[in-house]
């Protein structure tokens, strides 16, 4: 099989993105359609690679980036969330809320999410219109973004995205790691030094006692 459009050939009858020929514009441009496709943060994964110690909270990233409409929303209830990933409505919940409290996504409405642009955006998408046809469907980021900003009811790290504070965690989670190894060596050492000027053997003086 040499490529995806191969896949797709073999199950003609599924309703998915692969069960039928992709369309250019999926993913690549065209001189009347440019740039239509996602533009994700290199750096932005980078960070989150390394702030995140639990897996649940980077699959639900991916299945948002994935998941998103042109101009970065996501029509996804946390029930399907739950489902895709095949875990608990609850942890989806927990992992979400987790997500936005760094300003990566936010919600717009029930169900409705928005990716902030400058981590993740899909500019442009083919959508299938009322007659079964399909029209193409452009949002410029900058646009997304003016929006978000002017919004003053949204956080200050959703108007205002940085990653240096995710930057800074990762620098303090990595300083108390550091030193609980230094700790743990100071014990196993500790443990290992000769008492009264010999080696004391492990369980001898549980053995002592028992005498």
């Amino acid at each position: 099989m040499r490529s995806l459009d191969d896949l797709a050939r073999q199950f003609p009858d599924r309703d998915l993105a692969l069960s039928r020929k992709r369309a250019p514009l999926e993913m690549y441009s065209s001189e009347d359609n440019p740039n239509a496709f996602a533009l994700d943060s290199l750096e932005f994964f980078l960070v989150i690679s390394q702030y995140f110690r639990e897996a649940l909270p980077l699959r639900l990233i991916f299945l948002l980036i994935a998941c998103q409409r042109a101009g970065g929303r996501i029509e996804l209830t946390q029930e399907e969330m739950s489902k895709v990933l095949d875990v608990s409505r609850q942890a989806v919940n927990e992992a979400l809320q987790e997500i936005m409290t760094h300003g990566i996504i936010f919600k717009r409405s029930r169900g409705v999410y928005q990716f902030n642009p400058p981590y993740s955006y899909r500019i442009g998408e083919l959508v299938r219109t009322m007659d079964g046809g399909k029209k193409y469907v452009r949002v410029e980021q900058d646009e997304v973004l003016n929006e978000v900003r002017r919004d003053t009811t949204l956080p200050d790290l959703v108007r205002f995205p940085s990653l240096d504070h995710l930057r800074r965690a990762v620098d303090e989670m990595r300083a108390e790691r550091a030193e609980r190894r230094t700790e743990r060596k100071k014990a196993r050492r500790a443990a290992e030094e000769p008492v009264d000027g010999l080696w004391e053997l492990p369980g001898a003086a549980e053995e002592g006692m028992a005498q």
